[in-house]
């Protein structure tokens, strides 16, 4: 089990922004599937939400833009999956990019949180309720996405405010050579 403390989350660049009211919704990236959890207003809770088949661009934008219009959201937290020792993987550029495309589509700051073993203890826990196979594979994407919130808020970022940075582990190689 990940240490909490450990776990810092990242904001690629300070939000110009007024704060604004509302919500938090995680994104447990996926190339197929998208898990959704989301926060209640006065950002204490993660309840999971759904689980988005990913379809095409068009359709995808506009699934986000009504899901932040109707749900109020304020900042979306998408898990990076970095590897165990702290470095970034191919899938870590993967979901920077989609928390890019997302940010600009909706309009609606975005932040990194570490996701290292988030479906570890979603499949823990699913198991654990005797669910079938296919039961667990309904829930799986959506209660990675709520454990991925709950320790993003638990780490401090319940307010308006952009949270304290995650380091960029690149950044940090290059400064100290090779």
């Amino acid at each position: 089990m990940p240490n909490p403390e450990s776990r810092r989350p990242h904001s690629p660049t300070p939000d110009p922004r007024p704060t604004i009211p509302g919500r938090v919704v995680a994104v447990d990236y996926g190339t197929v599937r998208i898990g959704l959890a989301i926060s209640d207003p006065a950002r204490t809770l993660a309840s999971p939400l759904s689980i988005y088949a990913r379809r095409d661009k068009i359709t995808d934008a506009a699934f986000f833009k009504r899901l932040a219009a109707e749900e109020r959201v304020a900042r979306f937290v998408v898990g990076l999956p970095v590897h165990n020792d702290g470095r970034e993987s191919q899938k870590s550029f993967e979901a920077r990019e989609f928390g890019r495309w997302l940010g600009e589509t909706t309009n609606v700051p975005v932040d990194y949180f570490d996701e290292r073993f988030t479906t570890a203890q979603a499949e823990e826990h699913l198991l654990a309720a005797g669910l079938t196979k296919k039961r667990r594979k309904e829930r799986l994407d959506k209660l990675a996405a709520q454990i991925l919130l709950a320790a993003y808020l638990e780490a401090g970022c319940r307010s308006d405010e952009a949270p304290q940075g995650l380091e960029d582990r690149r950044e940090v190689r290059r400064e100290q050579g090779p």
